[in-house]
């Protein structure tokens, strides 16, 4: 097989894509594209076809029916940079190959997320891990702000104080805050980074985490822009169903009311996009 270079991801190697306040995502490596999707199914689908066209068809069923093995022949190696709480989500997708500045080693610079101050929100009242619509006076945000900058100034110095009475850094270290940064390189296949950006790029996902998963989509996009159209297509705007859901879709067919009840009810309706109407 041959070398596979995609042009568009040849433009943005090594561009820092910026991310929030002192974050970026930068592609170092690629390796594959749709050519060695292609490729690697037609082991299994024999001759296969001939057409950017055919291609791209077969791209989308390997994908629209699960078929995600030759996905994972396409590797993405990416330099990112991003306060520790981000990192912390981010790193529960256990599929990646990770290799993560120490701080046992090095002197962690003074860079810290602030928000900006259109973030600043207010606890959802019916989600526990999300933020309210609901609008924090202006007053309010600047005083979180604030305090939020005092309090990582007032770590950062006594971090800077331990380091020159010679403690060690894995010592000094260790009251740093969730907003410092830190930086990684992240290595990942097309069938997980996938599974990644579904879930990140998701409404519900926190939106720090969010602006990096659609940085790396628009990367993803060029390195293999037929499977991320398949991608798109089945995932990102697709929806499943399950057993009760598609009997509730039949009761609308037929006129009716759905007939479910509470979160599964309302599920429903935002997948079907019931719940947008007046």
């Amino acid at each position: 097989m041959a070398h596979v270079i995609s042009p568009a991801a040849e433009e943005i190697l090594d561009r820092e894509f910026k991310v929030l306040d002192h974050g970026f995502v930068r592609l170092v490596d690629y390796m594959g594209g749709d050519e060695r999707i292609v490729q690697a199914a037609r082991v299994s689908y024999g001759k296969g076809t001939k057409t950017v066209r055919q291609d791209e068809l077969l791209i989308d069923y390997l994908l629209g029916h699960e078929h995600t093995s030759p996905f994972e022949h396409v590797v993405l190696e990416i330099h990112c940079k991003m306060p520790i709480f981000v990192a912390r989500q981010w790193v529960r997708h256990r599929t990646a190959r990770i290799n993560e500045i120490s701080g046992r080693y090095s002197v962690m610079e003074s860079e810290f997320y602030l928000p900006p101050e259109e973030q600043v929100a207010f606890q959802s009242d019916d989600n526990k891990q999300g933020r309210s619509a609901k609008e924090v006076p202006a007053e309010l945000r600047r005083k979180v702000l604030e305090l939020l900058k005092a309090d990582q100034g007032r770590v950062y110095a006594s971090y800077e104080e331990l380091l020159n009475e010679g403690i060690a850094k894995e010592l000094a270290r260790i009251n740093l805050p969730l907003s410092l940064y830190t930086q990684w390189y992240w290595q990942i296949d097309l069938h997980n980074l996938f599974h990644f950006l579904r879930l990140r790029m998701d409404p519900h996902a926190q939106w720090e985490i969010r602006v990096y998963a659609e940085a790396i989509a628009e990367m993803t996009q060029a390195v293999a822009p037929m499977a991320y159209a398949a991608f798109e297509r089945h995932a990102l705007r697709g929806h499943r169903f399950s057993g009760d859901e598609m009997d509730a879709i039949q009761r609308l067919i037929r006129g009716e009311a759905h007939g479910l009840k509470g979160i599964t009810a309302h599920e429903f309706e935002a997948k079907m996009g019931l719940d947008q109407e007046s």
